[in-house]
């Protein structure tokens, strides 16, 4: 049997059922959820390794669902929805979805894609660990910025700011290189992965994210271009 705890939250039992058959057959352990309120207290109690989340729930939907949990963790999360404009999906990638399958949808096109999600999130796990103990006393500072590169934490003019896996990864990207300023594809490249194919609305919203946990943290926009923290003599 398969580690990884995979969580389907769908109010239709038929289509939360036949999704979890087609990954039990993948020696995957699934949970099934009807509702978002059922999927937060699985969230404390034994947290899944990913998320297939209908958009269309009963009380909180999808979208805030996926909002509460992308402030906690960076877990893979694939939303699965009758809509299929593009506004739709933009919005579940804004909000930190990995991933937008508009139903009626192919049970085998889900599991390739639940598959691939799991090596890419997990082997980028993998590195960063490997990273941390060849670096394990290493720190990073610009201005007031410092990273704890050992223990992954963040500190901002002395203060500690709580940051997912990815703001960390986004965060270091630009402090080891102050004031350069990076394409949205080069930052996925180097947050999410050169096999990531979802859309490069997700820097936006992560940079979106940092920018609200940190006030005054000078990343700016490079209109046409992407992104870059700027330094000026050294002082953030």
């Amino acid at each position: 049997m398969n580690d990884y705890l995979i969580a389907v939250v769908d109010d239709d039992r038929n289509i939360r059922e036949l999704v979890e058959a087609y990954l039990k057959k993948e020696n995957y352990r699934t949970v099934g959820l009807e509702s978002a309120e059922e999927a937060l207290q699985q969230w404390k109690s034994d947290p899944p390794d990913m998320w297939v989340l209908d958009v269309m729930l009963p009380g909180m939907d999808g979208y805030e669902f996926c909002r509460t949990i992308r402030s906690e963790a960076e877990v893979p999360i694939i939303m699965i929805s009758a809509r299929d404009n593009e506004v739709d999906k933009i919005l579940g990638l804004e909000l930190g979805s990995d991933d937008y399958m508009v139903k009626p949808f192919s049970p085998r096109e889900l599991v390739a894609r639940v598959k691939r999600h799991l090596q890419r999130w997990y082997k980028s796990r993998a590195s960063d660990d490997v990273a941390q103990d060849s670096q394990s006393s290493m720190r990073i500072e610009v201005g007031r910025l410092q990273l704890l590169l050992e223990e992954r934490r963040v500190i901002w003019s002395g203060e500690e700011v709580e940051a997912t896996s990815k703001e960390f990864a986004l965060l270091r990207m630009f402090a080891e290189r102050p004031n350069r300023a990076f394409t949205r594809d080069e930052i996925l490249i180097l947050v999410w992965g050169d096999d990531y194919f979802g859309s490069d609305r997700a820097v936006d919203h992560l940079v979106k994210r940092l920018r609200k946990k940190i006030d005054q943290l000078p990343i700016e926009s490079v209109w046409g271009h992407g992104y870059r923290l700027r330094s000026e003599g050294g002082e953030l």
